[in-house]
Formats: structure tokens, C-alpha cells, sequence
């Protein structure tokens, strides 16, 4: 089976290169931007990441990493357990009250055509963003948000603790940075950063 991973690391195709060298299988990187000719037949939105697997290709980071953890068996619980659901609400949490609120902001920096912007409303989502943190901390269960292993909402999550940085939500929630900060420590994930 061959998979190839489409999106450069500096989208949220990170997250499935991620989880590849977590689960280190074989791929293929092709680290193209959003809208390239690479794409074609892949993304109809021409958004990053597509993976490609045996020319069925999947879409949307959340979608790539549920099915490669799902077929490996291995950084999620298994699907209809009480662990699953608990590690598919820790993943909607992230990706409602952290990923969208910095896709927001991101559209009202640079996305959006000007005259749409509303830079005014940075202020309220870093706000938001600080105390979805400080929510998502108190519900960690050891060292993970699920206890003593890294799973789908940690991607996730510390993916977007990284992008916050970036972003200039400097005001975070101390647990969730210390956190972030771990993760980002493990050796697969300095393997897909160097990937840049």
C-alpha cells in the first residue's frame, strides 16, 4: 500500500506527518501548498493535507488521522467504547475551541479579502482561546489528554498550541503551555518538524 501525504508542515498537514513518523510506516511527502497543480484529483477544495492511498485520497487533517490510527490500531481507542467517545469529544473540543478560533483570527489577518477584515476581533478570540486552554488542561487525565498515551486530540491540540505561538496568543494558559511543550519534545514530532 502506498500513501503519499500532500500539504506543506506549515499548514495543518503537520498533523498527519505527525502522526506518520509516530507510526512509523513508509510514505511519501510531497510538501506542496494549498491550490497546487499537485493536487489536482485529490482536493476538490485544493486545501491541504490529501493523503493519498492507493489513489483514494482522503481529505481534511482530523479525517487522515482517525483513519491512520484506526488502521494501525495504534494513538486512538478502539471505535464504540466509552474511550473512544471520551477521545472524539476531546477532539471536537480542540478543533471547535482552538483550531477555529485561530482560523478566524488567521481569516482576519491575512485571509479575507480587507475591506472583510475585522481586526478588532482578535482581542475577544484570544481570550476565548486562553480559557478553552486553561478547560482543555483541567480535563487531562495524566501526562496526555487521555491519560498515559499520546492519541488523535493531542495532535490536534498541541498542533494548535504551536500555531497560537505563531500567531501572537502570547497570554496562554501556563498548563497548556507546559504541556505543548512536552509534546512537541517527542522525537517523531522533531522528525515531521524538520521535514520543513
Amino acid at each position: 500500500m502506498t500513501l503519499t501525504l500532500y500539504g506543506t508542515s506549515h499548514t495543518r498537514a503537520f498533523r498527519p506527518l505527525w502522526l506518520l513518523e509516530e507510526l512509523g510506516i513508509d510514505f511519501v511527502h510531497n510538501p506542496c501548498p494549498p491550490h497546487a497543480a499537485d493536487l489536482a484529483g485529490r482536493s476538490a477544495s485544493g486545501k491541504v493535507p490529501a493523503l493519498d492511498v492507493d489513489g483514494t485520497a482522503v481529505t481534511d487533517s482530523t479525517a487522515i488521522l482517525t483513519y491512520l490510527a484506526d488502521r494501525e490500531g495504534r494513538f486512538t481507542h478502539p471505535a464504540g467504547t466509552l474511550e473512544r467517545a471520551r477521545q472524539d469529544a476531546l477532539t471536537q473540543m480542540a478543533l471547535d475551541e482552538l483550531d477555529a478560533v485561530l482560523w478566524t483570527a488567521a481569516r482576519h489577518s491575512f485571509v479575507l479579502p480587507e475591506e472583510r477584515r475585522v481586526p478588532q476581533v482578535k482581542d475577544s478570540l484570544k481570550w476565548e482561546f486562553r480559557r478553552s486552554t486553561a478547560r482543555l488542561t483541567e480535563r487531562m487525565a495524566g501526562p496526555y489528554l487521555m491519560g498515559d498515551d499520546l492519541t488523535v486530540p493531542d495532535i490536534v491540540a498541541v498542533h494548535c498550541g504551536g500555531w497560537a505561538k505563531v500567531a501572537g496568543f502570547d497570554d496562554l494558559d501556563p498548563g497548556f503551555v507546559e504541556y505543548v511543550t512536552r509534546v512537541r519534545g517527542r522525537d517523531a514530532f522533531r522528525r515531521a518538524a524538520a521535514r520543513a
